[in-house]
């Protein structure tokens, strides 16, 4: 008796709460369903992509070390303002400097050596040339071999002239290598601008990179006076955005300020290709990099600052529009059904199951579009076709005319809906009364 209770009890809780949900969303023919209602109106619609990404100065340098040294002055400050040239850290000399000298020693060394060789090679040149000629006035007085072992000496010291001569320029050219590895131990700024980062203290150790490791990176300067943001947008958006858009960026260090900018670059790769983004099973996200150029941004600007930009893909002046959330989407063979249940022609229930079976054997139909539009206090269901989308406004391109009333919200009433359905227009959702949805 006691199960029977329950059942009977838990029965009747189902039937209140299914009835009181019908009449909550049909609301009957005397009440009708709470909803916001909307007039369709021309307005000026915008429509936006919205991405995120980070501040950066459109020119910077990032300055590593060529050489491995010890950084014995630091001269500049993260923050600083410098200007093209100006000596900014130097580098321990010493083993710099030895090098130069002891180039600058063997230099001198092969000039010498080449002098000496030039010598012995002008010495044997005369004596090739007095042999000659003594050979030539009385060929008793100098043999022939004598002639030919002068011509062949002067034809070494020839070559041991033109060897010597290589030595001082391979002498020269280490010189000028070690110059140059000591002129590395100053560091300047490659051009003007502010010290972005600074990444050694005096008294560190730099190092230059390897295949493996990466060198020292020792400080970026950046030119300030053009800044950019960089997005990451999706894939699926990219194609709708075009060099030249205009965009508002907002940024977290800055809520109270926006700032506008043009669209200047579109990557024509993704910013993490698929074989490197997502796992077994997952299928990637694909990100494009799109850079936008603010126009006068202000000094305090500063690089890696998080940033928000809307851009702008398309507008549209006085054009028709409807809510968002009047949009929804209907079978076809529901529109139909729904349609000519309003009219007051709807089958009978076998006709009705004959109608599913056949619609089953044919496959599923596509789903339209509309809005319900409200009609002598009557929801009507009108397909419509919409073009860009605004904040809070769609386009529409037909379907709809101007001053007709749309349905635009509560969204569940929206979604379940049907023709013919009364309407009781209220503010907002908390306004719905008792046979509101």
């Amino acid at each position: 008796m006691r199960t029977r209770n329950k059942l009977i009890i838990g029965v009747g809780a189902a039937v209140v709460l299914t009835a009181a949900a019908y009449f909550s969303l049909q609301g009957g023919r005397q009440g009708g369903v709470g909803a916001r209602i909307e007039v369709v109106e021309a307005r000026d619609l915008t429509e936006t992509v919205t991405a995120s990404g980070n501040v950066r100065a459109r020119r910077k340098v990032d300055i590593s070390s060529d050489i491995s040294a010890r950084v014995t002055e630091l001269l500049t400050d993260e923050g600083e303002e410098v200007v093209e040239g100006q000596v900014l850290l130097r580098l321990d000399p010493t083993r710099y400097r030895a090098a130069v000298n002891r180039s600058m020693a063997t230099l001198k060394q092969t000039q010498a050596q080449v002098a000496q060789v030039r010598a012995n090679h002008l010495r044997a040149e005369r004596e090739a040339n007095r042999r000659r000629s003594l050979w030539q006035t009385d060929s008793l007085l100098v043999s022939r071999q004598e002639v030919e072992n002068a011509e062949s000496d002067l034809e070494v010291q020839a070559s041991l002239l033109e060897s010597a001569e290589f030595g001082v320029g391979q002498a020269e050219a280490a010189l000028e290598e070690a110059e140059d590895q000591l002129a590395k131990t100053i560091i300047r700024a490659p051009m003007s601008g502010r010290v972005t980062r600074l990444n050694v203290e005096e008294g560190e150790t730099v190092i230059v990179g390897t295949m493996n490791n990466p060198g020292s990176l020792v400080l970026t300067v950046s030119d300030l006076s053009v800044m950019e943001v960089v997005l990451e947008v999706d894939e699926t958006d990219v194609p709708d955005i075009s060099i030249g858009d205009s965009a508002m960026v907002e940024l977290d260090a800055f809520p109270e300020l926006d700032f506008g900018g043009e669209v200047t670059e579109i990557g024509n790769s993704a910013i993490r290709p698929p074989s490197q983004v997502g796992g077994a099973g997952q299928t990637p996200t694909i990100d494009f990099e799109v850079v936008v150029t603010l126009r006068s941004p202000p000094a305090e600007l500063r690089p890696d600052l998080s940033a928000t930009a809307q851009v702008v893909v398309e507008s549209r002046e006085d054009q028709l529009s409807i809510p968002i959330i009047s949009l929804t989407l209907r079978e076809e063979e529901d529109v139909e059904r729904e349609a000519a249940d309003s009219a007051g022609e709807a089958a009978d229930s076998a006709s009705e199951e004959e109608a599913k079976d056949d619609a089953g054997r044919e496959g599923p139909s596509e789903p339209v579009e509309g809005v319900f539009v409200v009609r002598e206090g009557l929801a009507h269901f009108v397909p419509v076709e919409v073009g860009i989308a605004g904040e809070e406004h769609f386009e529409v391109l037909s379907g709809v005319a101007l001053g007709d009333t749309v349905v635009s919200g509560p969204y569940q009433v929206v979604r379940t809906l049907r023709s013919g359905t009364p309407i009781e227009p209220i503010r907002d959702a908390f306004d719905a009364g008792p046979g509101a949805g």
